[in-house]
């Protein structure tokens, strides 16, 4: 029944009308009775376009074959009257050159040319324009040039009786000589497309067929308006009563839906079904079934009835508009097993947070904020509406682009970084020029005169000579350290879920070597940078970290950073 529906509504916004939604109302046939009124109509339906598609082809055939006779015949006319001219020319001539033996003569030439005379056949018809180079190539060399071909093209375009498309069409006239050439011919037209129609060679018999063929449209196309007259009836009737037929189809199916869902009982009277729900819900579903039975007059309530089983539940985290994207990202990952910790909570810090690093200016993540709450704003309208795929992705991820942004200003304020270009906002520059002669100057000649600039990245950095290490090298280590914690919280996580399912396995070869390998490579690796950092030495980390394994033995020299490194990194 739904699929009848859709066939009728296609029907309709192919006729041009849409369904009436004046009354939504509940329709008073019972479900039996719609079927067997929708197919009734169904089968009405089809029968008129089957109808009318053949009367239509019809019409379109007798149209072209009107074309066929009044390009065709004005040829056969002109080439009659040229051929009446040059017999009256030739017999003028003939006339003034008479002696006494032309008669004799005459006759003798005459009854030579009767006896050497052959019959030419012809084929006419219309083949497409875009193909008619082509098909006047394929019959000279099919034919080794012994055909006549005339083409004339169409004015307007004509509607194809086969495809049913309008295209530009040439009516052309093929003269031939024998069977031979003729079924080469009728299979070249076959192969291009060529509609053929017979073709008088007499002039009366060709007026006598245009007036019965105009007679024979002018009947088509009064029976195809009245069809279409019939059938536009027919789809105003469905289209007054579409959206309460498919309302209740809608509703039968989604109640066939729900039943499939269900089992039935040992005794064949009751139907069981068998889910999760979360335990907050529990409430809400018994009130739910109460009003079902209480909207549907049942006599009989439902019951509702808590199952233990030792199947593992399937995992549900409560989200808001807020959590839900944060949510998605974790779980494009994997979900995590029931009741164990959702790493989602710590992704909504973690994730913007990380995102910032790399993407540290507050002019940029101005613009991204404000781009943001202009989606917040207007959360309401837009949720109604259907948006584009990158429009909706980028609505359904709001608010993380909103934590984005907002954890970008702040670490373009550390970077002291708007659009690229530093500004002293916390305060002025801790360096100056020792003269006016270092005003051009990157680092040379630059002195402390005031106090560490208070907050982020001094602008006395930025167009110096060691911008780039130094910023790249402070954005590279910051985004160690920030990764090396994250790695930790995540096997920290890990650790609570196996004390929690008192899972002692997982702590002792999961949890516990995952730790040892991750910190005492990357973990110590984070302690060197917060030791360089502290003490300002000038020791190289990559040498320090590659000699490590290469050759741990070997004096550390001026990458000594604490006392016991040489010792510590032997034992790491």
């Amino acid at each position: 029944m739904a699929r009848k529906l859709r066939f009728f509504k296609e029907q309709m916004l192919k006729a041009g009308f849409s369904p009436s939604a004046k009354s939504l109302g509940e329709t008073n046939n019972g479900f039996d009775d719609l079927e067997v009124k929708l197919g009734e109509i169904e089968a009405e339906l089809v029968e008129m376009n089957a109808n009318g598609d053949k009367l239509q082809r019809g019409y379109t055939e007798l149209l072209e074959y009107k074309l066929v006779l009044q390009k065709a015949g004005e040829f056969f006319t002109s080439a009659q009257r040229s051929a009446t001219a040059q017999q009256r020319e030739m017999e003028s001539q003939q006339m003034g050159d008479e002696t006494l033996e032309t008669p004799l003569l005459r006759e003798q030439e005459t009854a030579t040319d009767l006896s050497k005379q052959v019959k030419l056949g012809f084929i006419t018809g219309l083949v497409p324009r875009e193909k008619s180079m082509a098909f006047e190539r394929i019959l000279f060399r099919a034919t080794r040039g012994n055909v006549l071909l005339k083409q004339v093209p169409a004015e307007e375009p004509i509607t194809d009786p086969v495809s049913g498309e309008k295209m530009e069409k040439n009516v052309f006239v093929v003269f031939y000589s024998g069977e031979r050439a003729k079924n080469k011919i009728l299979k070249i037209c076959e192969a291009f497309g060529a509609n053929r129609y017979p073709f008088a060679e007499d002039l009366g018999k060709q007026a006598l067929m245009i007036t019965e063929v105009s007679g024979r449209i002018s009947e088509l196309k009064t029976t195809i308006d009245a069809g279409l007259l019939q059938r536009d009836n027919l789809l105003r009737t469905i289209g007054d009563q579409f959206e309460q037929w498919n309302l209740k189809v809608k509703k039968e199916k989604s109640i066939y839906h729900t039943l499939n869902m269900l089992s039935l009982d040992v005794t064949k009277k009751c139907l069981v079904a068998e889910g999760w729900s979360p335990v907050f819900a529990t409430k809400q579903i018994q009130e739910a079934l109460q009003r079902a039975a209480f909207d549907s007059n049942s006599q009989v309530g439902a019951i509702f009835q808590v199952l233990h089983t030792r199947e593992s539940p399937p995992t549900y985290f409560r989200t808001n508009k807020f959590t839900s994207a944060f949510q998605e990202i974790v779980d494009a990952y994997g979900v995590a097993k029931y009741q164990e910790a959702n790493p989602g909570v710590y992704t909504i810090v973690t994730f913007p947070f990380l995102f910032a690093v790399m993407f540290g200016d507050w002019g940029h993540g101005i613009c991204l904020l404000l781009a943001t709450l202009y989606f917040i704003v207007r959360e309401k309208k837009l949720s109604s509406q259907k948006l584009g795929d990158i429009t909706e992705m980028t609505f359904g991820g709001r608010y993380v682009i909103m934590m984005m942004s907002l954890f970008s200003i702040y670490t373009g304020l550390v970077y002291n970084e708007f659009f690229s270009v530093p500004f002293e906002l916390f305060g002025r520059s801790a360096y100056a020029c020792r003269d006016l002669s270092c005003r051009d100057a990157t680092t040379v000649g630059l002195i402390k005169v005031r106090d560490t600039y208070p907050f982020g990245v001094d602008p006395a950095w930025h167009g110096s000579r060691s911008e780039l290490p130094f910023l790249n090298s402070l954005k590279m280590k910051m985004s160690i350290l920030l990764g090396v914690a994250q790695m930790n919280l995540g096997i920290i996580l890990s650790y609570f879920n196996a004390i929690f399912f008192r899972n002692s396995l997982n702590v002792w070869f999961q949890f516990i070597p995952q730790m040892i390998f991750l910190n005492s490579l990357f973990g110590y690796l984070s302690f060197l940078i917060i030791v360089k950092w502290s003490t300002g030495s000038q020791a190289d980390l990559y040498h320090i970290l590659i000699y490590m394994f290469l050759s741990p033995t070997d004096e550390l020299g001026e990458n000594q950073l604490f006392p016991g490194q040489k010792i510590t990194q032997v034992i790491s």
